[in-house]
């Protein structure tokens, strides 16, 4: 799909995974695209040079920014960048995100707050870094890329990953009404559980405290066992996680208040999109009650 209108979008956490993916697409479409990319020169500088050449192969318009979400200089640096450089930016894209598995109660509460400050706290640095800048030109587009454990089937022993994106949705749905009057629309990207294609498992951090994990092995090992392989059962072999790509292109490329608040992107069907549904239309069915009806959308219970 090649966009009508060329934007210029941020995409955060795009060295790998569903970010990578969202670049390029958004570049094949016609879009300039800024991949949020954090040590640039470092670690991820090989991610840095095939971005080059994909761009250079391809002809299109996708470059990396030195980006770290848990940095609000550095997000500050990055947009700045971005727009001192002549560059526009209407699309923030929020990716970054980090994934933990294990028993709860073994994470201490620092490996919590890190994982708060990676999937929450680093939207919120890169939106007051973007938003005066959306503000004042008057339009603009925040996509968050969500998960359906916010709403679904929720298997246990993911409970830390899975508390920080729900704050992340809250915070998303808040801030869908605060700056609509601005002229920027909100839509939220909720993927499934996606076994290949992404980083996020293969990367998943784990408990510190080792000791309190073996008590729960002790009780819990046999009835996880093969849990992995089950949950990948229910994932259709088709499934493709530049599904979530192109998803955030159809969205980019729809006109100011029409875009839908949730977009699923569900292969496992694990239920999130129902218990959205009725959410959603609560929320929107309160605001109507309570006389917000111009802070929704045509799209805002959908």
């Amino acid at each position: 799909m090649v966009s009508d209108v060329s934007r210029g979008v941020l995409v955060t956490g795009a060295s790998s995974g569903f970010g990578a993916l969202t670049v390029r697409a958004l570049a094949r479409a016609g879009h300039t695209v800024y991949a949020g990319i954090r040590q640039t020169t470092a670690r991820n500088a090989p991610a840095v040079q095939e971005l080059n050449r994909f761009a250079a192969e391809h002809g299109v318009q996708a470059r990396a920014v030195e980006l770290d979400v848990t940095s609000q200089e550095s997000a500050d640096a990055a947009i700045a960048g971005i727009l001192d450089g002549g560059g526009r930016l209407d699309v923030v894209v929020h990716n970054a995100g980090h994934m933990a598995t294990g028993p709860a109660e073994a994470f201490t509460p620092e490996q919590l707050a890190e994982l708060y400050d990676i999937n929450v706290l680093g939207t919120q640095r890169v939106n007051r870094a973007a938003l005066p800048h959306l503000r004042e030109q008057g339009e603009g587009l925040l996509v968050w890329i969500g998960s359906t454990s916010t709403r679904g089937g929720c298997p246990p022993f993911v409970g830390p990953y899975f508390a920080a994106k729900a704050a992340m949705d809250a915070l998303a749905v808040s801030y869908a009404g605060e700056v609509l009057r601005f002229g920027i629309d909100t839509a939220i990207v909720v993927p499934g559980a996606f076994t290949s294609g992404t980083n996020h498992f293969v990367h998943a951090g784990t408990p510190a405290d080792t000791a309190r994990t073996t008590a729960y092995d002790e009780r819990y090992g046999p009835l996880l066992a093969g849990l992995d392989e089950r949950l990948s059962a229910l994932i259709p072999p088709d499934a493709d996680a530049a599904d979530v790509a192109d998803a955030v292109v159809r969205l980019v490329a729809m006109p100011a208040g029409t875009r839908p608040l949730r977009t699923h992107i569900d292969p496992s069907h694990d239920g999130s999109e129902v218990v959205s549904a009725v959410a959603d239309r609560i929320r929107a069915d309160f605001f109507r009650r309570i006389g917000l009806d111009d802070l929704l959308t045509a799209g805002s219970s959908l």
